[in-house]
């Protein structure tokens, strides 16, 4: 598949999603946010849903957390528009509250076709919402830092890295350090299994 194709094909899913996706947060959402970044990315960062900002330009991670993340990309030298960032639930939950279950089911669908079409070698989950979603036993104070390999149904991905969410480093300055510390770990597992 050249490169344009996956391209191509990926706003097609986005763009199909958008119209089809039967999640009830899409009725006070002001749009979709369905990701951003390289249809081509071996690393594809998963958040828990969109912000108010991400609400209104309708691409995910462009506030404060937003600006951290791409800190701490370029921390380890990699590009923002080279990875590629979503979140489980395309839809604003109103008042940024954590989406409810159904939601996620709802938005699930979408999420797993964006990554089977971009096939990334890891998926990093900001935060315990997005980890969850895929290991729902583990805990995030337990496992950040750390490579899991595992099949997952559905899913083309058996890498995944788990990071406490960059807003998590705002309200305490420890989770800050350990979020750096943990992606310079990350830096290392992208060289050994890309």
């Amino acid at each position: 598949m050249q490169i344009t194709d996956k391209n191509i094909l990926l706003q097609r899913v986005n763009k199909k999603w958008a119209k089809t996706c039967v999640c009830k947060l899409k009725n006070n959402a002001t749009q979709a946010v369905p990701g951003v970044g390289s249809a081509n990315a071996k690393i594809l960062f998963l958040g828990e849903a969109p912000g108010k900002k991400e609400d209104a330009c309708g691409n995910p991670f462009v506030g404060k957390s937003g600006k951290f993340l791409t800190e701490l990309l370029n921390s380890i030298q990699i590009r923002r528009e080279d990875v590629y960032i979503t979140n489980i639930v395309k839809y604003r939950p109103p008042d940024n509250r954590d989406p409810h279950s159904t939601e996620i089911n709802d938005c699930l669908p979408w999420l797993l076709e964006q990554i089977n079409i971009i096939k990334p070698q890891a998926i990093v989950f900001l935060g315990r919402k997005a980890l969850n979603c895929f290991f729902p036993k583990e805990q995030l104070s337990k496992i950040h830092g750390q490579l899991i390999t595992r099949k997952i149904k559905d899913c083309s991905t058996e890498n995944f890295f788990a990071l406490y969410h960059p807003a998590a480093s705002f309200y305490n300055g420890k989770i800050q350090k350990i979020i750096f510390s943990d992606f310079k770990k990350l830096s290392k597992i992208i060289k050994a299994i890309v």
